[in-house]
């Protein structure tokens, strides 16, 4: 699986593993799984209530720790200066590791005004090493301008929802520009209703592929960081196998019609869940 660079310049994988409404207890074989089937990057949060099942599994797979890549957010109850620390560090334990590969503010929470001191708490983790990479999930044009002008570091990453449905094309222009990278959450756009559309048969049959292989590897040729989520054995494993084939041009400018702005998850802009 490639990886891409961070503006920091670590390694990370382009394909990574989901474990969004995956049970603790689940977690433990999915990860194992999807590390036996290839991937090296895991996605959890310690909103999930996943990260010990999550650590676990990491074990069990026997992958040495330094070929993985291994990420989780911070929720916003724990946002502000102190608080974060503290929840970084319980977010260590429960994963059973001594350090992360990437920490994300999980939502910005604009209203609460705390994402700057927030941010300052990741940059002291990027300072004593005990984070490779620190970003954000779910930040806007506008709180993550603020965060580039007013701090001293600029994310690696921001997590958004991406999908054919939802393209975020000018936010994704803006990460250009400043160096983040774009990463995908619900890539497949939670299958309610994209994976059917009429205009992914076509594409699929002519690469004799699944519309998810098709959209997942859309993602990736537009250079986009993907985490799709499985606990099927067959699926972990089809999600990962899109790398023997390329989309052309036509079939890449049909998959971007698709765009209608249909956003599945909450506004970012106004989501205060604490």
């Amino acid at each position: 699986m490639p990886d891409v660079t961070l503006n920091n310049g670590v390694a990370m994988p382009q394909l990574g593993f989901g474990v969004w409404q995956v049970g603790d207890a689940e977690a433990e074989s999915a990860v194992r799984t999807a590390l036996e089937t290839g991937y090296r990057s895991v996605d959890t949060a310690q909103i999930y209530g996943n990260e010990e099942g999550t650590g676990r599994g990491l074990r069990a797979s026997g992958v040495p720790r330094a070929e993985l890549f291994v990420t989780t957010k911070l929720w916003n109850s724990d946002q502000g200066y102190d608080a974060t620390l503290r929840a970084f560090d319980a977010s260590l334990r429960r994963l059973g590791l001594e350090y992360l590969d990437l920490y994300l503010i999980h939502w910005p929470m604009p209203g609460r005004g705390r994402y700057l001191d927030t941010w300052r708490a990741f940059e002291k983790l990027l300072d004593d090493g005990r984070v490779r990479a620190v970003g954000m999930s779910n930040f806007t044009l506008e709180t993550l301008r603020r965060v580039i002008e007013e701090t001293a570091v600029v994310p690696a990453v921001n997590q958004i929802e991406l999908h054919p449905y939802l393209q975020q094309d000018g936010l994704r222009a803006f990460h250009e520009e400043h160096g983040v990278r774009t990463e995908a959450w619900s890539p497949l756009g939670q299958g309610k209703g994209l994976l059917d559309d009429p205009a992914l048969a076509p594409i699929a049959r002519a690469h004799g592929r699944t519309p998810a292989q098709v959209v997942l590897r859309w993602h990736l040729q537009l250079g986009n960081i993907v985490i799709p989520k499985s606990v099927t054995p067959a699926r972990i494993a089809q999600n990962a196998d899109v790398f023997g084939f390329e989309l052309t041009g036509e079939e890449m400018a049909a998959i971007g019609a698709l765009d209608s702005g249909t956003r599945l998850g909450p506004d970012p802009e106004t989501f205060d869940l604490a």
